[in-house]
């Protein structure tokens, strides 16, 4: 018996860099995962760069979590 595979459904997905010394520009971290998920067929919902304050990064990931039309968030960075 065959195992029957799900159709794929692409997903809206949200990229946030946590930078002190990175501008959008120079973000080569966040722009492959916007590149490597619109790559597989999913759909980049937004994309920021925020310094690394906990107060930002927990607004920007709450308005994304309230927002419906966000499936998913992927961060990156904040590691200095």
């Amino acid at each position: 018996m065959s195992k029957q595979q799900a159709p794929f459904t692409p997903l809206n997905i949200a990229v946030l860099t946590v930078s002190d010394s990175r501008t959008l520009a120079e973000d080569t971290s966040g722009q492959y995962l916007a590149d490597s998920l619109t790559e597989a067929g999913h759909h980049l919902a937004d994309r920021q760069l925020i310094t690394d304050d906990i107060y930002q990064i927990r607004a920007v990931i709450s308005g994304w979590i309230a927002d419906p039309s966000v499936h998913a968030v992927i961060t990156t960075g904040g590691t200095g």
